[in-house]
């Protein structure tokens, strides 16, 4: 009678590690969708406020006018890309390009001290950094998820589980070369 109790204990005990194990799994990966899904709604704040922020600019900027013209184009095209985390390359790139633009186009603000003086273009270009901040936060929250996930990808026992429903490794959120490099903003100007 003992030993029966001992094995429907040690089965039950088993049970519990395993479906534990399991829900961790899907947890884990459900996570990483989240925090996809959250770099996605920051970068929609930031392609809203981009309009904004084109439409005082254009006011001052006749000299940019091409500038302004691609990342009119840039924040179209990312726009037109699903959401889905099938897509993150391309709206990576497409962000990337963003960020590169818009980066020029601070830099090309500085040329006109009547826009860096605007109030209107002063809280757009505050707005502006704090949706960066945003950004990072969220890439931040996302690699943590895929940190977690990946252990448990590769961790027994929820490897097991893992391997069975075709979850494996998600690769970390990577800043792209062209960020990495130093800014000279007189090669803005040399164009």
């Amino acid at each position: 009678m003992i030993s029966l109790l001992l094995l429907i204990g040690l089965i039950l005990a088993t049970t519990i590690i395993l479906y534990s194990a399991y829900v961790s799994v899907i947890k884990r990966k459900n996570k990483v969708k989240e925090a996809f899904s959250s770099i996605n709604v920051q970068l929609k704040k930031r392609y809203d406020l981009i309009p904004n922020i084109l439409t005082i600019a254009n006011k001052f900027m006749e000299h940019e006018r091409s500038l302004m013209e691609d990342l009119t184009k840039l924040r179209t095209e990312v726009l037109s890309v699903p959401d889905s985390y099938d897509n993150i390359e391309r709206k990576l790139d497409l962000d990337n390009q963003i960020k590169n633009k818009m980066q020029q186009l601070l830099v090309s603000v500085e040329n006109y001290p009547q826009l860096k003086s605007d109030q209107t273009m002063i809280t757009a270009m505050q707005t502006y950094n704090e949706v960066e901040e945003h950004i990072a936060a969220a890439r931040r929250f996302f690699n943590t998820a895929v940190n977690d996930l990946n252990n448990a990808v590769e961790i027994f026992p929820s490897s097991l589980f893992a391997k069975k429903l075709g979850i494996s490794t998600e690769e970390f959120f990577k800043v792209n070369e062209t960020e990495t490099k130093p800014i000279n903003a007189s090669d803005f100007f040399n164009k």
